[in-house]
């Protein structure tokens, strides 16, 4: 059991991918402001850049993982998601992939909830 319950976060190839990319572009980065080397910064925030769109595509092919909890079974980070290729619902990434995800991955309206009525006692 993990400090934030029984939960999965979301450990996949593709957020450990990006991770390690942006760790290596930011680190650059800084050595290069460090060193006064303009050009130097500019390619370690390029890098940065990459980071996000390769772990857009890991999350397209399946590498990622849906918002939301999902089966203790599928926590692995190496375990592949088989339906990321219809669209992750209420997943922006899918929703901008193009219309064939954006229809699978369009909000879904939610339903009224009656909350419950505060306590008077007061």
């Amino acid at each position: 059991m993990s400090a934030h319950g029984h939960v999965d976060l979301g450990h996949t190839v593709a957020g450990w991918t990006g991770t390690g990319i942006a760790l290596v572009g930011s680190t650059g980065a800084g050595l290069a402001v460090c060193a006064g080397w303009i050009p130097g910064v500019w390619t370690g925030l390029g890098v940065v850049a990459a980071a996000g769109v390769v772990t857009w595509l890991l999350h397209l092919a399946g590498w990622g993982k849906p918002s939301g909890p999902r089966p203790e079974a599928d926590w692995d980070w190496r375990t592949r998601d088989t339906a990321a290729h219809a669209g992750h619902a209420d997943c922006l990434g899918c929703r901008v992939s193009g219309p064939r995800r954006a229809a699978a991955a369009a909000p879904r309206p939610r339903s009224a909830v009656s909350l419950p009525a505060a306590d008077s006692s007061a």
